[in-house]
């Protein structure tokens, strides 16, 4: 039970520090920064894949090891498509990211242009990440089992 316990804050924590470092970029990402901010967001992006490890591996450990019964999880369709939710928004942070890493090299006052692209993504990363709650609660009430 303590294994739950823990295991569950962590993954909690990971959700609580992907959603706050997401927000932070869809909110300070402008089309047009300076290479200092844009190393500023890279280090925030790092806290944010540093966040949806913790979420994974905190995840992944619920549903195979400690907590309810995998077949559980296993036999719901709801939660594989927040798995797949999750998959997909993380899938899509990786542009975001190697755009912020690549750019935020060289004179800290350069003005650097944010393509539209990159907002967007981070836009619809928000859209989707705030799905998944919604997905909870519906496995929570017994919803999606096969």
């Amino acid at each position: 039970m303590t294994e739950f316990i823990i295991v569950k804050y962590l993954h909690f924590l990971g959700i609580f520090g992907v959603v706050g470092t997401l927000l932070i970029e869809l909110f300070y990402v402008k089309s047009s920064m300076t290479r200092s901010q844009i190393s500023k967001i890279s280090r925030i992006d790092g806290i944010y894949g540093l966040s949806a490890i913790v979420v994974l591996f905190a995840g992944l450990t619920m549903w195979f090891w400690v907590g309810k019964p995998a077949e559980l999880y296993s036999k719901n369709w709801i939660f594989h498509t927040k798995v797949t939710l999750f998959i997909i928004v993380g899938l899509l942070s990786i542009v975001p990211t190697i755009f912020f890493l690549k750019q935020r090299k060289g004179n800290p006052g350069d003005q650097v242009t944010i393509p539209s692209k990159i907002i967007n993504m981070i836009r619809l990363e928000v859209f989707l990440l705030f799905i998944i709650p919604l997905m909870a609660v519906l496995m929570a009430n017994g919803i999606g089992g096969f």
